[in-house]
């Protein structure tokens, strides 16, 4: 299995894109640490990927809380892939957006994955080699009402993932990006609602929502060796969202002669 003998810690992994992602990762042979805020969950979690034969734990861990950043970096140790995947999604115009969930946006979206990657990187390093892999959003490309501080915060995510690149790269540790389109995840259904859900559905030329699964399988792959000249990208997996105009109607436009 192409993971073998990785140890794979994946942030926000108790549900949605980050527990797909730990149990395609356990099922390529990774040791896969689960980490988020809810205790029943994430052991849970745990222990249905161990019950498959893989490897799994679980660190309670509050990315918010500069303490339990600590201690979830040091009771993680040494890890070969780190996925930042852990977000908060605060909805809402620009206008009357509240300043306690932009601070809840910065500390989980920027500064979370921004210090444990500092704590992290350097055992990568001296190894010469890991992957990192940071989730962001179709929502950095492009504008989108209502998700100013979640899109401001995960452009930033992007940004650091090329100055990681540049900084890590030279060691041998590689910094990619995925930026899901919208995904039928517990987080985005709790924020948009199920008919707006549904609405978005017909939204994209696919005319689905993505599964969790379709992130996870590439954040695997920019995790794995198969994407070892892979540094300082980010790949859209958002159903051609953000690269093919749709007119009102829904439908693409057909090319023209001139």
């Amino acid at each position: 299995m192409e993971l073998d003998g990785t140890i794979a810690l994946i942030t926000g992994s108790t549900s949605g894109i980050g527990r797909a992602t730990a149990e395609l990762m356990a099922a390529a042979g990774a040791r896969v640490i689960i980490t988020g805020r809810d205790l029943e969950r994430g052991k849970a979690a745990a222990r249905a990927i161990s019950g498959t034969g893989a490897d799994a734990r679980f660190i309670a861990a509050d990315l918010t809380d500069p303490e339990s950043l600590r201690g979830l970096a040091g009771d993680a140790g040494e890890v070969d892939i780190l996925v930042n995947n852990a977000a908060f999604l605060p909805t809402g115009l620009t206008t009357v957006q509240d300043m306690k969930s932009f601070d809840i946006a910065l500390a989980t979206n920027i500064r979370a994955p921004y210090f444990l990657t500092a704590a992290l990187v350097p055992a990568m390093i001296a190894k010469g080699r890991g992957s990192i892999v940071n989730i962001g959003t179709m929502g950095a490309r492009i504008g989108m009402p209502g998700v100013s501080a979640y899109s401001a915060t995960k452009s930033a995510l992007e940004a650091l993932t090329r100055t990681w690149a540049a900084e890590f790269g030279p060691a041998g540790v590689r910094v990619n990006a995925v930026a899901p389109g919208p995904t039928r995840t517990e987080m985005v259904l709790a924020s948009i609602g199920e008919e707006t859900a549904d609405r978005m559905d017909a939204g994209g030329p696919l005319d689905r929502l993505a599964a969790p699964a379709d992130i996870a399988e590439v954040i695997v792959f920019l995790a794995s060796d198969r994407a070892r000249h892979i540094n300082g990208t980010t790949i859209a997996v958002d159903g051609g969202r953000t690269a093919v105009y749709r007119n009102q109607s829904g439908n693409q436009l057909s090319s023209r002669s001139t």
